[in-house]
């Protein structure tokens, strides 16, 4: 039942074209103008580099930028730059400069990633010493030396092997 009502809500969504929606219904989103197609067709606000030019203003429609709106319709050199600043402001959240600025975000990326490493190194000295039995007697380099040495007392694989790299009449390595 319920996929059925999603799919005729989906076919619904898809069957209503863009050009039966109210004018009034596009021109404001909230208290904002909608002033132009942005990235993908909707009516949002996000500052991007690679699309500048967002769908809608970011500020609300105050009657101060209202007034301001109209005095920019005439002559830009009678505008203060406060005035200017105001106006950009009312269309933008940040700048270029602003926008683009190194957040630091990365600082705590790194910060992150050495806890988990410094918690896996902890997890495996503790399962390294709790959990693994003591590696055997053979594993020590006096017993690998014994086992060496019975390698070459038995002459084992003398063609190729290691015992035919060992001098028996001098008794050392060739």
């Amino acid at each position: 039942m319920a996929n059925l009502l999603m799919r005729q809500a989906l076919i619904n969504a898809i069957r209503v074209p863009v050009g039966t929606r109210s004018v009034s219904e596009l021109a404001k989103i909230g208290n904002r103008e909608w002033v132009g197609y942005g990235f993908n067709g909707q009516p949002n606000y996000v500052d991007r580099p690679d699309y500048p030019l967002p769908a809608v203003r970011f500020g609300v429609e105050t009657p101060d930028v209202k007034a301001l709106r109209e005095k920019e319709k005439g002559d830009w050199r009678k505008l203060t730059v406060e005035e200017k600043k105001a106006l950009y402001r009312a269309s933008f959240c940040q700048t270029f400069a602003e926008f683009q600025a190194p957040t630091g975000q990365w600082k705590g990326a790194v910060g992150w990633a050495l806890c988990l490493a410094s918690l896996s190194l902890w997890v495996y000295m503790g399962v390294k010493m709790f959990v693994y039995s003591p590696l055997p007697e053979s594993f020590s380099e006096e017993a690998q030396k014994a086992q060496l040495r019975r390698m070459l007392d038995l002459k084992v694989n003398p063609i190729d092997g290691m015992s035919s790299k060992w001098d028996y009449e001098n008794n050392r390595w060739k």
